[in-house]
């Protein structure tokens, strides 16, 4: 599964963009278009598209390496939808 995010204003950008500086691992977005940019990086996140969903791509996925907490945030300050790797949405929006 993987999650989509659209930051439709700027602070929803610089926020993002906080949280993923907190990670010690990577955090990428993809586009559809497969545009690639990373989340860390102001020129990166600037010239990916507005309004378009952003796929949230994450380095490291153990506990030790705060995934758990940056998924909470994300899912706490963001609207995200989750889908199955088939590309249909998941069952469930907070997994």
């Amino acid at each position: 599964m993987y999650r989509l995010i659209k930051l439709t204003e700027a602070n929803d950008l610089r926020d993002f963009m906080n949280l993923a500086c907190k990670c010690r691992s990577d955090v990428g977005v993809h586009t559809e278009q497969n545009q690639i940019a990373d989340a860390k990086s102001i020129l990166g996140m600037l010239r990916m598209p507005q309004q378009v969903p952003l796929q949230i791509v994450y380095g490291c996925y153990d506990d030790e390496d705060n995934y758990e907490e940056f998924k909470k945030d994300i899912l706490k300050n963001y609207q995200v939808e989750v889908r199955s790797v088939a590309g249909k949405p998941a069952a469930s929006s907070q997994q």
